[in-house]
């Protein structure tokens, strides 16, 4: 069963994670996606994370964050810095809908690959941009990495412990957010454009990503508590700012994630605390009152989670409609049986290592296939097919573009 973007060629020349984040989705909504790569090494990705260690347990030679990042790709190894590897990809920005790219700004027109020069090739073709300010702007020219945008975007003044606590301070949202984010509105932005090439003009355009815009973005809900009240959001812990009761709490063994979300469902928790008489007290009414007075509430309520165990608590909280959850490591994660039935977990044979565990595509389609149809790619695994395949090249002429450098 083919995949919603089946008809769709990319063209990844993105590294790190932002950019191959975008061209992964794709590829698992179908697409079929190139990763050109660098002949001295290939993508920065591929030496970061942990090793991937094999059925031995000894490490591979793949790292973690390359597998997260680049499944259902082809990888194919040219130096652009070359004529003869500047002409292999402008051949198959010819045949491509996609192209994906996180270079700094300005660096690609060095090769004659900015979007103007190739847009005067393929007029159709998509061109997306990610970069870590933008294609605008006084910092525009600067590269960035995820933590830069986390503090720069006020996330970190939201994330951490309270001042006044021990150990206050900010504290690093614990993956690289900021790529992740800029990643998907990579592909809402690229699929926005397809459709509007193929129902409207005809004719692809530019689309400029920046992960400091796009984190920022991504906290309009807490921004906007700021652009509402003039009262900045501060570092609350795992603890809610805008609703009341929203956060962890110790039980008798270990912490329990409580979320009441509406006055329904407070007067029930309240009624199985043994506490009815909270949901009727005029501090602890409404929401925007129990947000009010939390530093009043939330210790009561933490005396009685502590008489009883998490998995007592979970169970009679789902009982009653009261949404909890257990504070899960990843190998809990990975046994829960939501997370199995969902088949959150998928394996695919990769060429070096053997069977390889990822995890799979969220998005579930009634009538369409998501997810990997190939591993994540070998460096330079694929660039004689894709040579000969997209490009016509024989064998001698690859020899040739191998000898002089231009391709790996």
């Amino acid at each position: 069963m083919p995949g919603n973007l089946s008809h769709i060629k990319v063209l990844d020349l993105s590294r790190v994670f932002a950019g191959p984040w975008a061209a992964q989705m794709l590829a698992d909504l179908g697409a079929e996606v190139i990763k050109v790569e660098h002949v001295k090494g290939g993508d920065d990705v591929r030496r970061m994370g942990v090793p991937h260690l094999g059925p031995d347990g000894q490490p591979t030679g793949e790292t973690s964050s390359f597998m997260a990042m680049n499944r259902g790709k082809k990888s194919i190894a040219i130096d652009m810095g070359t004529p003869e590897g500047q002409e292999l990809i402008l051949r198959l920005i010819d045949s491509a809908d996609v192209l994906i790219e996180n270079f700094k700004v300005g660096n690609l027109a060095r090769f004659g690959l900015d979007y103007q020069s190739v847009a005067a090739r393929n007029p159709r073709l998509i061109y997306c941009s990610i970069t870590g300010f933008g294609q605008t702007g006084p910092l525009s020219p600067l590269p960035g990495y995820d933590p830069i945008f986390q503090a720069m975007s006020g996330l970190l003044s939201m994330t951490g412990i309270p001042d006044g606590k021990p150990g206050a301070g900010p504290a690093l949202v614990g993956y690289s957010i900021s790529d992740i984010t800029a990643g998907l509105y990579a592909v809402v932005a690229i699929l926005a454009a397809l459709n509007h090439r193929d129902t409207q003009s005809g004719e692809g355009q530019f689309i400029d990503i920046a992960l400091l815009d796009t984190q920022i973005h991504a906290a309009s809900h807490m921004a906007m508590n700021y652009l509402s009240s003039g009262k900045l959001p501060r570092r609350n812990g795992t603890a809610s700012q805008i609703t009341c009761p929203w956060q962890s709490f110790d039980c008798a063994d270990r912490p329990i994630m409580i979320a009441v979300g509406n006055d329904t469902q407070f007067r029930r928790f309240t009624e199985l605390l043994g506490r009815p008489e909270l949901a009727d007290d005029p501090r602890f009414v409404t929401n925007l009152e129990r947000v009010r007075n939390a530093d009043t509430l939330v210790p009561i309520l933490a005396e009685c989670l502590k008489r009883d165990t998490a998995d007592n608590w979970y169970a009679a909280l789902e009982k009653v409609g009261v949404p909890s959850g257990p504070l899960n490591t990843f190998e809990d994660v990975f046994e829960h049986p939501q997370v199995q039935h969902r088949g959150l977990l998928q394996t695919v044979e990769h060429s070096k290592v053997g069977t390889v565990r990822v995890v799979a595509n969220p998005i579930r389609f009634s009538a369409t296939e998501t997810g990997a149809k190939l591993p994540p790619p070998v460096f330079a695994e694929h660039t004689d097919e894709v040579l000969t395949d997209m490009l016509g090249l024989s064998a001698d002429e690859i020899g040739a573009l191998r000898r002089k450098g231009a391709v790996r």
